[in-house]
């Protein structure tokens, strides 16, 4: 009797723990399906990898519609490609690159993409895309992203941070591609955004102080503590006086697109333009395989720089200083297929 009791309590035991594992199953079953459909834009969108990667849906495309891009594209790539070789003594003077020379080249390893961003080319919002294709489900609207969010290094990995070995790997295999803009417009863009608004304190500081002091005379002491009233004459004659040259680097947001993304060492294999920014940046999306789930944010056109204002820059600055502006960007120009602007005096 007692040994027929204690098998009973002993069966008891083992049904109450069948029991409680099948119900611990069943919930983590739920959780599990709960999280999913919660985070159905991972699954279903942004970070799904089709059988063919972004690099081989470009070169060749299994969709009709992208017959027409990929033919714009490879022109485009072409005269990156001729304006290399018609200037390789300007474009090559340095074989080999550094890893400062790959900081500029943010790395998707989910959609096998690299982008090299260029200041004032739409790069915040390209940023806050590239944060929601490689933040694993943390972001799902890029404009959801605060612009200062962006630019945090730590949010995005970039190529410097690679091997030689694993660069090369990604070099030839990732899709590669950059955005460019019209040079003088970009340039008067970087003048408006960072010395005529006030919260660019900073770059008043570090730059601002130093053109008031090399190239205002009588300059108010003000003037020379704060530099906040820096005038486009002043900041194309720095631009184009040899001292800056020697000091080093262009600050990234007026260097030229050629010096920050070396297009003539690394090939890229689509070139996105300004002009055009929503159609190329989609494009780019939907050959990463996820332009059904994510779309290129659009830009304020109210605040953008546009060519009347660019000439209305350039038209109080000499001819002398307009030719050796011209010659600091001229490579971007012709890379690019940007046409000399009408209202330059060059002659």
């Amino acid at each position: 009797m007692k040994q027929t009791l204690t098998e009973l309590m002993r069966m008891s035991r083992i049904c109450r723990m069948v029991l409680a594992t099948c119900l611990g199953s069943f919930i983590l079953v739920i959780f599990y399906f709960q999280i999913m459909r919660r985070n159905s834009f991972v699954v279903e969108g942004c970070c799904r990898k089709g059988s063919r990667n972004a690099l081989q849906e470009l070169y060749n495309p299994t969709q009709s519609e992208f017959s027409g891009q990929a033919a714009l594209h490879q022109g485009r790539r072409d005269q990156v490609a001729d304006t290399c070789r018609a200037h390789s003594a300007t474009s090559r003077k340095r074989r080999v690159l550094t890893p400062g020379d790959l900081k500029h080249l943010v790395v998707d390893e989910e959609h096998e993409l690299i982008y090299c961003y260029v200041p004032k080319v739409a790069c915040t919002n390209w940023k806050r895309v590239m944060m929601v294709l490689t933040g694993h489900g943390k972001y799902s609207d890029p404009m959801e992203i605060p612009s200062n969010e962006a630019h945090v290094p730590s949010n995005l990995k970039t190529l410097n941070q690679y091997s030689i070995a694993e660069i090369n790997h990604r070099l030839k295999n990732y899709l590669k591609f950059l955005f460019v803009r019209e040079p003088f417009e970009r340039l008067v863009s970087a003048y408006r955004n960072k010395f005529t608004l006030k919260y660019n304190s900073s770059f008043h500081k570090r730059f601002g102080t130093r053109i008031v002091r090399r190239y205002r005379k009588n300059a108010t002491q003000d003037a020379l503590v704060n530099g906040a009233d820096v005038k486009f004459k002043e900041f194309a004659e720095y631009l184009a006086d040899p001292a800056t040259q020697r000091d080093g680097p262009l600050n990234e947001h007026w260097q030229t697109v050629y010096q920050l993304c070396h297009p003539c060492h690394i090939h890229y294999d689509l070139v996105g333009k300004y002009e055009t920014l929503e159609e190329d940046a989609n494009y780019v999306l939907q050959l990463a395989g996820v332009g059904d789930a994510l779309r290129f944010p659009s830009y304020a056109k109210s605040t953008r720089t546009t060519d009347a204002m660019t000439a209305q820059f350039f038209s109080n600055i000499s001819t002398h200083q307009q030719i050796e502006l011209y010659q600091l960007y001229k490579l971007d120009f012709l890379m690019f297929n940007y046409s000399i602007p009408s209202y330059l005096r060059l002659d």
